[in-house]
């Protein structure tokens, strides 16, 4: 006898829905620089990592971001741009990553501010000292611990001499015996680990001079009927006084001389004075002149 047969089983399953519930992953707060200096660096901080679908909040000190111009948002948040970070905005900061089932917070980060660095001043006793007499002190201001100092002058490192010594850090710049050389405006730098910032430019002006001046002329030989020009010049500081002469007779003040129609009488031996009225010196340079 054959057995009957069983009609078969069937099952059927319906999956009329799969939802897969994926969490949130703990961001984490990277920063372009964590130790910026106080009032003057940019900071960028970024929430990470950066997740496709998620939206980013930020929290200062525990509270939402305050409205400011030193604090800007990305597009999509997920980036924050600190402008001349100062205390009341070095956090700590926290960033929270959302997702439409989730959410997570990172963990808080404070940024390490370096103090601003004080704006050095020049200060001294005699800033307007004679050449070859006088000795002069510049102080670089403040005083301040951990920090060390630079010297320029007119704009390039101090030249290696024997009259100039910076004793201690440096903070003091002595210039013994000063001549004409030493004109110009010296500058002091506070340094600490991180960068610099100068002083303002302070002139040392010394007067010196004149040296022996030089007449210029584009003749030594005249033509009765045509104009003498002559020129003088004697480096000095303040500028020179010029006087001109002829075999010792009182022409004229001035740097330059001229004389139009000359004539054999103009034939002779010029001479130019330069006076200091600072220094009080006075040096003279003579040039024969022929008119035919």
């Amino acid at each position: 006898m054959v057995p009957l047969s069983a009609p078969p089983c069937t099952l059927h399953i319906t999956w009329k829905e799969l939802l897969l519930t994926v969490e949130t992953p703990k961001p984490y707060i990277s920063s372009s620089n964590l130790n910026p200096r106080e009032g003057t660096e940019t900071v960028i901080l970024s929430c990470d990592p950066d997740t496709e679908d998620a939206s980013y909040l930020w929290w200062i000190n525990g509270q939402s971001l305050p409205i400011s111009r030193k604090l800007q948002l990305s597009e999509n948040n997920r980036t924050l741009t600190l402008y001349g970070v100062r205390k009341n905005t070095a956090g700590p900061y926290e960033c929270e990553m959302k997702s439409p089932v989730s959410s997570s917070r990172s963990d808080p980060v404070t940024l390490n501010l370096i103090s601003e660095l004080p704006k050095p001043y020049i200060t001294s006793k005699n800033f307007n000292p004679m050449e070859n007499k006088n000795v002069v002190a510049l102080t670089c201001e403040p005083k301040t611990q951990g920090y060390t100092y630079l010297w320029r002058v007119n704009g390039q490192s101090l030249p290696v001499s024997p009259r100039l010594k910076q004793p201690g850090k440096n903070r003091i710049l002595i210039l013994a015996n000063v001549t004409g050389n030493d004109t110009g405006p010296y500058e002091c730098e506070i340094w600490d680990q991180v960068g610099s910032i100068p002083s303002d430019p302070v002139p040392l002006d010394v007067p010196y001079g004149p040296q022996v001046p030089r007449i210029f002329s584009p003749l030594t030989y005249y033509r009765s009927g045509k104009t003498l020009q002559l020129s003088c010049f004697a480096d000095s500081n303040p500028p020179a006084e010029y006087s001109w002469t002829i075999d010792g007779k009182f022409l004229q003040s001035g740097q330059k001389l001229s004389i139009p129609q000359i004539t054999t009488e103009h034939s002779g031996l010029y001479g130019c004075s330069a006076r200091n009225s600072a220094t009080g010196r006075e040096r003279s340079a003579f040039k024969r002149i022929k008119v035919f």
